[in-house]
């Protein structure tokens, strides 16, 4: 009876640390799923940053010529 109780413990503990294992694994591809979106999102608003960046440049340029050109 104590030889099956430490059987039965060695396996569980192996089952134990394969289930702990994949939970990790799950755990991590949900980690690095989000920290690609926070990625995607860092990058979208850099880039409507720089686009109202140039639209701000053009117009404070537009302005300026106009302004000459009044004088």
């Amino acid at each position: 009876m104590t030889a099956l109780l430490a059987t039965f413990g060695r396996w569980g503990g192996i089952l134990t640390l394969i289930a702990l294992l994949i939970v990790l694994v799950k755990q991590l591809i949900a980690l690095i799923g989000f920290l690609m979106f926070a990625l995607k999102i860092a990058i979208f608003v850099a880039f409507i940053g720089v686009f109202l960046l140039i639209v701000l440049t053009m117009l404070r340029a537009r302005g300026q010529r106009r302004r000459e050109a009044g004088e």
